[in-house]
């Protein structure tokens, strides 16, 4: 099993303002799991690419699937052809493993 597909069968688990934010190597270790996500102000993103408008919505539309069914939320900013979608656990002001398993599935719907 690589480590892209271990993320995306984990599932979010509710964090609470006690929950530390992960450390700087356990964000570069997880980022590394995952396909073209950067990482900037305390939060993980990606830039996605359609042929279409139709496209787009269809894939915004995916997410906030994910987002229901893990119950963890991203930032989620579109136009025409393009979507950018942005992770961070608000709760604790920072990353968790959630952003990183959230992410992972969104990586899924690109396969």
């Amino acid at each position: 099993m690589d480590a892209h597909s271990d993320l995306s069968r984990k599932h979010c688990s509710p964090c609470s303002k006690e929950t530390p934010p992960l450390g700087e190597k356990e964000i570069r270790v997880n980022l590394g799991k995952l396909n073209g996500w950067m990482y900037e102000n305390a939060e993980i993103y990606k830039d996605f690419s359609f042929k279409n408008y139709y496209e787009t919505t269809a894939f915004v539309n995916a997410v906030a699937w994910i987002a229901h069914r893990e119950d963890h939320h991203p930032d989620i900013s579109f136009g025409y052809k393009q979507c950018r979608v942005r992770y961070k656990t608000h709760a604790i002001k920072g990353l968790s493993e959630n952003d990183f398993i959230s992410a992972s599935k969104v990586d899924a719907l690109m396969i």
